[in-house]
């Protein structure tokens, strides 16, 4: 691989981790694991409701996150060995396409639905 191209999928990947992290450090900091809503030191059933089912959705969020600056490091670390655009999984080339579109893909299509398929 030319080392301009090299350089271009470098700068978009760590692009990309700067961006997750930022995300990631804005999420943790704008809401505190023990924040709690002013009122009754016990709160109201459906307040509690309410701030759990926010609670999951952040947890949500930041293991997608988790998850995808996981990839971009994989990414990255893969660009350094020059094993960048194999599969993890079947080492077959991952389509250029997918590549262009999604530069911290680690699998392949087939992989990646195999991989989440499992996961279901």
């Amino acid at each position: 691989m030319a080392t301009t191209r090299v350089n271009e999928i470098r700068s978009r990947l760590e692009g990309e981790k700067k961006r997750i992290q930022d995300e990631l450090n804005q999420l943790t900091q704008s809401h505190p694991m023990d924040e709690r809503r002013e009122g009754s030191p016990f709160g109201k059933r459906e307040e509690e409701a309410t701030e759990s089912m926010e609670l999951e959705k952040r947890l949500a969020l930041e293991n997608r996150l988790r998850g995808m600056l996981t990839e971009v490091e994989r990414a990255l670390t893969k660009l350094d060995a020059g094993t960048y655009g194999f599969c993890d999984i079947c080492n077959l080339p991952i389509d250029p396409a997918r590549m262009e579109a999604l530069p911290q893909a680690i699998y392949c299509l087939s992989c990646r639905q195999k991989a989440k398929n499992a996961k279901s």
